[in-house]
Order: structure tokens, then sequence, then C-alpha cells
């Protein structure tokens, strides 16, 4: 346990020093390590692929669910998409030293809001490699100091894409300590790093209600989090057939392992006839398994009965329940009592309908028209996220580049003095 310690004071201790430089980095400057990290990993993709193709194996050894080792998997694809975002996070515009909301006071004064760092950000995770590499690009353009701790089942990808951001961070001529992971399997480094307060100023956990209910009773450190995902798609009465079919389907099976797809499934009753038959028949053949209430189970012998465990139940599988509800007033009731506050949908053509759901609704994404599988920050336009937090302090929903920075005040004057 000592060597723990002292592991995460050394890092620690680099992680100050690397954000102390970082906050005075120019722009210019962060998107050069961004552009030179997305060069080494196109340049390294057969090691990556290879040190990931090791962490697969093993997962498949090891017998971890098929969610996870489709979060664990890199392809070519994967990896494009990597690049992809380190490029989108590179154009998007630095936060940092924005000021804003000045405005002139009686005393002559001009007060204002100027955006800053948090300063050194602790990201634990499970699973993807990919969070390796999305947690040190906005950390980076954020200007926060970063210190990593993937699964030990994604080690040896993690280790070959942070060998990537050393090398693009040193031919940005910046700090290699800007970034830096924990390259140690044993779980006791994050008992550690949570209760680092001297280090870290905020801690994010991106993995299973487990990992962040554990995180979240131990850290000493501020935490930003989302326990789970049960997120519902509401089709109206005044839904469009087509588009309530097409959406549905989406948001369950365009991936089962995220915390995005749809869980559960209500259609209003006078909408069950025109959805539920089609909508059960696709399902059926992409292998999604069928949990419905009574009401819904008389469409199809293939439906079993839904326990009141399922709607609470994050799946993160080929599995949903579904409710057939009497009104609008009944679905919000029912994502009141069962949701997690993540992400909700509602497919309507009436326009008073959509507009009561996303004001009545308190999920951090709320949707009219379109699938779960939107709320992400790669589609809501800040290249990557860190995360979704279902709080609603410091910041919620998808986690980018502003939800790692805070404001300070700062007052313009000359020569003024107080009376």
């Amino acid at each position: 346990m000592a060597s723990i310690e002292k592991l995460i004071t050394v890092l620690g201790t680099n992680a100050r020093i690397a954000a102390k430089s970082l906050r005075s980095a120019s722009t210019q400057a962060k998107n050069n390590a961004l552009n030179h990290i997305a060069e080494k990993i196109n340049q390294n993709r057969a090691v990556i692929l290879k040190a990931n193709q090791q962490d697969v194996a093993q997962g498949k050894d090891n017998q971890l669910d098929e969610a996870l080792i489709d979060r664990l998997i890199l392809d070519d694809t994967r990896i494009d998409g990597i690049i992809e975002s380190l490029n989108q996070i590179a154009a998007l515009a630095d936060p940092i030293g924005e000021i804003t909301d000045l405005k002139f006071r009686p005393s002559g004064i001009q007060i204002g809001k100027m955006r800053v760092p948090l300063g050194v950000m602790g990201i634990i995770y499970e699973s993807r490699p990919n969070v390796t590499i999305d947690a040190a690009a906005l950390c980076l353009k954020s200007g926060n100091g970063v210190i990593l701790r993937g699964g030990s089942e994604a080690i040896h990808s993690n280790l070959a894409l942070y060998q990537c951001i050393k090398q693009g961070l040193s031919a940005a001529n910046l700090d290699e300590h800007c970034v830096q992971l924990i390259n140690t399997t044993d779980r006791a480094a994050v008992g550690v790093l949570v209760q680092a307060s001297e280090y870290v100023d905020a801690i994010i956990p991106r993995g299973g209600k487990g990992l962040v209910e554990a995180i979240s009773q131990s850290a000493t450190v501020p935490v930003i989090k989302h326990l789970h995902g049960v997120c519902h798609t509401y089709i109206d009465k005044d839904a469009d057939t087509e588009k309530a079919i097409k959406i549905a389907f989406n948001a369950k099976t365009r991936r089962y392992g995220v915390c995005n797809a749809m869980e559960t499934l209500l259609v209003h009753a006078s909408a069950a006839g025109r959805v539920l038959p089609e909508l059960i028949a696709e399902y059926a053949l992409k292998g999604v398994e069928l949990r419905g209430c009574k009401k819904t189970m008389q469409f199809s012998k293939q439906i079993i009965a839904a326990t009141d465990e399922d709607w609470d139940t994050e799946y993160l599988d080929a599995i949903l329940s579904i409710r057939i509800v009497n009104s609008m007033s009944d679905a919000i009731k029912h994502i009141e009592q069962h949701g997690s506050g993540h992400t909700e949908s509602i497919v309507t053509e009436n326009f008073t309908s959509g507009r009561r759901f996303i004001t009545e609704v308190d999920s951090a994404s709320v949707m009219i028209n379109a699938s779960t599988g939107f709320a992400d920050g790669f589609e809501y336009g800040l290249g990557a996220e860190i995360g979704i937090s279902t709080d609603k302090f410091h910041v919620r929903g998808p986690v980018g580049l502003e939800g790692l920075t805070s404001q300070k005040y700062i007052v313009l004057g000359d020569g003024h003095i107080r009376q």
C-alpha cells in the first residue's frame, strides 16, 4: 500500500506542476498537441490493434459479458472515430480565458467572469480504451492536468494509446505530465486517488453502477457522475407511426452496451395497435428479449411478464421492457419513479405535448422525435465527452470542455477605490 500511495503522490505532484503550466498554454500549443496525438495514433494503428487483441482475448478467457467485450474492442473504424474526435476537439473554440457578462457598476468598476480550468482531474473508467483519448484530449484543451486510471481489462490498449499521447505532448513542447496514466492494475490505486484532495480537484468515474457507487461513497474529492442510464422512449397518441417505429428500434438496437440505449419503451394505449406489432417483429428478428406489462403481453406470446425490478434495470443487453400507458401523465409518472435522470424521448406530432414533455421531465437530456442514442458529447458537438452527468452540480449532461471549467470574477478599474 505504501508503494501505491507513493505512486499517487508522484503522479499528483507532477500533475499539479503540469496543470500550472497548461493553464497559460496557448490555444495553438494545445491544438498542436491534439493534432500530433492524432498523427501518432494513425501511425501506430498496428501496435494499438495488437495490444487491443490481447485485451479482448484475455477478456473472453475471463468470461467478460458481451456488453463489456463490445466496449473493449478497437478496430479501424473505432480508431478512425478516435482520430476524428481529436480533430473535432482541436477545431472547437478554446473556452479558457473567455470573459463574459461584463457590466459597469455605479462605482465605475467593470465586473465580469473569466472561464478557467478546474485544475487536476482524476478519471476512472472501465473497458472503453477510447476514453483514454477522449479524457486526455478534453482535459488538455480545457487546460486541466489529468490522471487516468483505466480498467485492468483494457490495460494493454490503454498503455499503447498513452504512448501516443506522450509522444504528441512532447512534439508540441508541452509537459508530458499534463496527462498521466496509472499503469498498475492494483485496485488500491483507485482508493488512494479518490482521496488525494491535495492533488486532485475533481473525480469523474465512468463505468458501471457498482464502480460509480463505490467511488462516490469513498471519495473525499468532489465527484462528477451518473450511476446508470435507465432511458425511456414514450410513443405518444399523436406519434407518427413510421417515425415511432424507426426511433424506438434504433434507440434500443444501435448498441446495447451504452448508457444512452433505451431500456424501457412506453406506449400510449391508442398508439399501441399501430406500432407494437411491427416493432415486436423487428425486435424479434434482432434477437431482443421483450418483457412487458399485461397489456403488452397480449400482442405476442414471445413477451414475458415484466417484474417490478425490470422497470428499474439498466440491461446494457438485448433486453427491453415495454409498458402501455393511458396518458402522457402516466408516462411522465413512470419516468419519475423509475428513470435515472439520464435521457428520455417523446415521439409525437403534437407541439403542445412535446413542449409539456421536455418541460416536465427532469432528466439531463430530453428529446422530441429523436433516438436516445443521440445523448452523446460527440453528437452534441462537444467533440467528445468524458462522461454524462446526472448530477445537477457542477455540470449536467454530456461533460465536454465547458463542463471541465469554472468561472472566476474579474474586476476592471482605473484607480477606483471604495468609498
